[in-house]
């Protein structure tokens, strides 16, 4: 509710901001390089708080609700995977610390994982080294979509995990990205708008206002900020940022 917020106080990167998402609704947040849609997502989980506003979950500003709690509530998955030099099996349990094997093969096999898991020399037992760079990126992000399953929390936010990665390998990421959105809150940081189509509502961000908001047919056909994001993207092959 009418947030604002800048890293520098006299620098705001979101102005007087209001949005509402519904449970259960998938929102695609999308705008140029620097509009906000990052920073935007990141209040949800708290890792910085608005300077002014405030930002509620079912009702109740974040800031009264233990941080331990909070984040148990949210799942990320993000551009490059976070994966810790330990074995398979504890990178995806470290979303729900206890969880039995099979649990953890669940997760994976829901995240397309499972298959090149079990080729591994350990299977789940192998260790990964510093960021999982053993693992190609495709892997590195299946692992984090299985994390994010296990976890199974209310409220997903995704900073466009395929933007990096070659068609097939997306596909196979897309597929398990389907599982993992199924019945829960979504956030979408996109930067490109072919990840959006089937979002229930898209907002265009621009200097950290919403200047359009709609379903992608309807921002289309509007011809307005989105068309053109979309134009410079698919008429012109540019990426949006």
């Amino acid at each position: 509710q009418t947030v604002t917020f800048g890293y520098e106080r006299e620098k705001p990167v979101l102005r007087n901001l209001s949005l509402e998402v519904q449970p259960g609704e998938c929102l695609a947040i999308v705008g140029s390089s620097g509009a906000g849609k990052t920073t935007l997502a990141g209040l949800v989980p708290r890792f910085f708080d608005p300077d002014q506003g405030q930002v509620l979950v079912d009702g109740q500003d974040v800031r009264e609700v233990r941080l331990a709690d909070l984040r148990r509530q949210v799942s990320l998955v993000l551009q490059e995977a976070f994966l810790f030099p330990t074995t398979i099996a504890e990178n995806i349990a470290y979303g729900r610390p206890g969880a039995a094997r099979q649990e953890i093969e669940t997760a994976a096999r829901a995240a397309n994982a499972h298959e090149f898991i079990t080729k591994l020399p350990q299977g789940y037992d192998t260790p990964l080294g510093e960021r999982g760079a053993t693992l190609s990126g495709g892997e590195r992000q299946r692992l984090s979509i299985a994390r994010a399953i296990l976890k199974d929390a209310p409220v997903l936010i995704l900073d466009e995990p395929t933007s990096a990665l070659d068609s097939q390998t997306e596909s196979a990421i897309l597929q398990a990205l389907e599982r993992l959105m199924a019945g829960r809150t979504t956030l979408i940081i996109a930067h490109r708008l072919s990840t959006v189509r089937n979002a229930d509502r898209v907002v265009v961000l621009r200097d950290g206002q919403i200047v359009e908001s709609g379903t992608h047919e309807q921002l289309l056909a509007r011809a307005g900020e989105y068309a053109k994001l979309h134009k410079l993207q698919f008429g012109e092959g540019k990426g949006v940022a």
